[in-house]
């Protein structure tokens, strides 16, 4: 009988040893924060390419993640466990880049290449996205860019380099989020501009 009873208990206190961790960690995490980007207004260019494919961007590697990126600096990669981008971080860029060029281009039908739509385009933009988090002082996030068109009808080629520096309204994650999206609106700009000339 006691050799039962003592088999039992053990079995209970493995149970309880299995168990109440699990609810420990369950009760003590809480829900990611989702961010998303806004989609900033910009100048508008008369003249433009009649439709125009935006390629999927091309994002560095480390940025590729739900976490938000809050440093690369001194080897190590800094993210937040609970503060998440609300979509893929390539398709968020891809979205908002369309929605910018779109407002900033009225004569174009812009559209991104991994949609529903296919169309034979004037111009084919690719973005690479090398750096896009906070700078070493924290202060600013810094976007680091390279764009390429290949125009047809003629058949030309333009590219350019970016880096944009914005100011974090605040240190905090929305501020972080905020700067960002104060960059991609001037990336935006300027692939506009280079779609224009």
């Amino acid at each position: 009988m006691s050799a039962g009873i003592n088999r039992m208990s053990i079995g209970r206190r493995s149970f309880a040893c299995l168990v109440l961790p699990a609810l420990a960690s369950a009760c003590s995490s809480s829900d990611p924060a989702l961010y998303t980007l806004e989609v900033k207004q910009g100048p508008q260019f008369a003249k433009s390419p009649p439709v125009v494919q935006v390629r999927d961007i091309g994002l560095a590697r480390y940025l590729d993640r739900r976490e938000i990126v809050h440093s690369s600096a001194n080897y190590k990669l800094a993210v937040s466990n609970n503060d998440w981008w609300g979509d893929g971080l390539g398709g968020m860029l891809n979205r908002v880049i369309v929605l910018g060029l779109s407002q900033r281009l009225p004569s174009s039908s812009v559209y991104g290449e991994g949609g529903a739509i296919s169309a034979d385009p004037n111009a084919v933009l690719a973005v690479n996205i090398q750096r896009l988090e906070p700078d070493a002082s924290g202060a600013n996030v810094e976007l680091l860019a390279q764009a390429a068109v290949e125009f047809n009808r003629p058949r030309r080629t333009a590219n350019r380099s970016f880096r944009i520096v914005k100011p974090l309204p605040t240190r905090t994650v929305a501020g972080q989020v905020a700067a960002t999206s104060d960059a991609v609106g001037e990336l935006t700009d300027g692939l506009a501009a280079l779609l224009a000339q």
